[in-house]
């Protein structure tokens, strides 16, 4: 059985290799650039039907790179830390610094709840700006109450 990390960095290098973009690979896979590239990279399962299209995209031709794909990964990491990497280190910050803010708005329109990760989408995007182009980030996930019995 082949891991999923070894799965990813296969992935990896046949993508580098291609020279294609998420973007691209997306529309091969049927789904979101975030979603196909979270399966990529480990942090999502796909069905039969994704992990072929995207291994067939990137002219990775192995069915245990397919089974990989298709086993669900291991979500989060046994030590919490905070990421040295400047992009992923500002996603850790947000939630920091405005965290709390942002919980409260929710709790104002919707009640006592949360927003689920699980039927969730995430869509990056370009905004053009005359001062330099900015990066629009939306989360979009079902709303949760939390249930009294």
């Amino acid at each position: 059985m082949l891991e999923r990390e070894a799965a990813t960095e296969r992935l990896r290098a046949a993508k580098a290799e291609a020279g294609v973009g998420f973007a691209e690979l997306a529309e091969t896979v049927g789904r979101d650039e975030v979603w196909t590239a979270a399966l990529l990279l480990g942090a999502v399962s796909g069905d039969e039907t994704e992990a072929r299209a995207l291994c067939d995209a990137l002219g990775v031709e192995d069915e245990a790179v397919v089974a990989a794909l298709r086993r669900a990964p291991y979500r989060g990491e046994e030590e919490t830390t905070i990421p040295s990497d400047p992009m992923l280190y500002r996603l850790y910050e947000i939630p920091q610094v405005y965290g709390d803010a942002i919980k409260a708005c929710v709790h104002e329109e919707f009640g006592d709840g949360i927003m689920s990760a699980i039927d969730f989408e995430c869509h990056v995007d370009r905004v053009p700006d005359p001062e330099g182009d900015r990066v629009r980030i939306t989360y979009e996930g079902k709303y949760l109450p939390y249930k009294k019995w």
